[in-house]
């Protein structure tokens, strides 16, 4: 297993040792000793599982309390996978890290607390597996919008596709009137 830095030091993506034979193919998603190794000694208490149709933007999603961190893959189809920094005392405060994501790639990626999080379905179709740090509080969920320029990401959107997403995530807040983290 590999753990590779990205524009954003304490987001980590990682690429797993696959091993492939004529039967298919095998590879650890997760390894606590590995992962500590690595730095993430988190407790995962929730593992999560959604579907969804090529051209939908979820998120920018958080929880200002009870936060999570996510390790987020795709298990089918591509995605195009994003993390923001919302720590106000971070050095990357309002920067942003995006990487696809693919059941081909196997890779994953390591969202930690502070960040919120969000995804664009490039494929047909496309399911993704996270595991969460912290347990669902709606009450807590809080959503940032997902093309506020003073973030400024670079989406991939697909030409000619209409884009896909819910009226919560459409109104979500810019970064400037959101609660963040210190």
């Amino acid at each position: 297993m590999k753990f590779l830095p990205t524009a954003i030091p304490d987001v980590i993506l990682i690429e797993p040792k696959v091993f492939s034979d004529e039967r298919g193919f095998f590879f650890e998603t997760y390894q606590t000793k590995r992962f500590a190794t690595a730095g993430i000694t988190v407790n995962f208490v929730q593992d999560n599982h959604s579907g969804s149709q090529q051209g939908t933007l979820r998120g920018l999603h958080y929880q200002i309390k009870h936060a999570q961190g996510k390790l987020v893959r795709a298990i089918a189809g591509e995605i195009f996978d994003v993390a923001v920094d919302i720590r106000r005392s971070s050095p990357t405060f309002g920067c942003w890290v995006g990487v696809h994501l693919s059941a081909q790639n196997k890779r994953q990626l390591w969202i930690p607390v502070g960040f919120a999080h969000g995804f664009y379905v490039l494929s047909e179709w496309a399911e993704l597996a996270y595991k969460a740090s912290n347990l669902y509080s709606p009450q807590w969920e809080r959503t940032l919008y997902w093309n506020d320029p003073q973030i400024g990401i670079q989406w991939p959107l697909l030409d000619g596709k209409p884009l896909i997403i819910s009226e919560k995530d459409e109104h979500g807040l810019m970064l400037k009137d959101a609660m963040l983290f210190k």
